[in-house]
């Protein structure tokens, strides 16, 4: 018992943030009206975000080493909460709140909140940057995918049915 318990990282500084920001987010994402997206599109985008948030983990935290999650050799916790909720949950909060005519300021506004949760992980002290460059990537990535990728996913998945 005492090996799951240090698996999960229970102990790691911060990790208050990772779980009330993760809990707070799914629980909008899921009694928030439905007002632009449906239940099926809501289901893709989870599992398609919830993928490619894994796959940026290996590359940025294991590959890159860029940044580091709670204790840097396990993966805890607050680490595949981080991974699988806060960015589908924002993602599907951002497809279903924006029409075609707010997509900027949407976008942006959403960015700003990435980068605030992102800023409230490493002043928490669950989230070591390791490499300054992510400071400046990420926003950038941020509205990338705000602006163009999930519009574009939305598009194709409404295209498939």
């Amino acid at each position: 018992m005492d090996t799951i318990i240090h698996r999960l990282d229970f102990g790691a500084t911060g990790l208050w943030f990772p779980i009330t920001v993760s809990l707070l987010l799914a629980v909008c994402m899921l009694i928030q009206p439905k007002r632009c997206l449906s239940w099926v599109e809501l289901y893709i985008t989870f599992g398609v975000v919830g993928l490619a948030a894994w796959l940026s983990d290996v590359l940025v935290m294991r590959v890159l080493d860029w940044i580091d999650l709670g204790d840097a050799k396990i993966t805890g916790i607050g680490e595949v909460l981080s991974y699988t909720f806060i960015p589908a949950s924002l993602a599907i909060l951002y497809l279903n709140l924006t029409t075609h005519e707010k997509r900027w300021r949407n976008s942006i506004l959403f960015t700003l909140l990435s980068f605030l949760i992102q800023a409230g992980m490493e002043y928490s002290g669950y989230m070591k940057v390791i490499s300054p460059i992510i400071l400046y990537v990420s926003p950038i990535f941020y509205l990338i995918v705000y602006r163009f990728i999930l519009p574009i996913h939305l598009q194709i998945i409404r295209k498939q049915h």
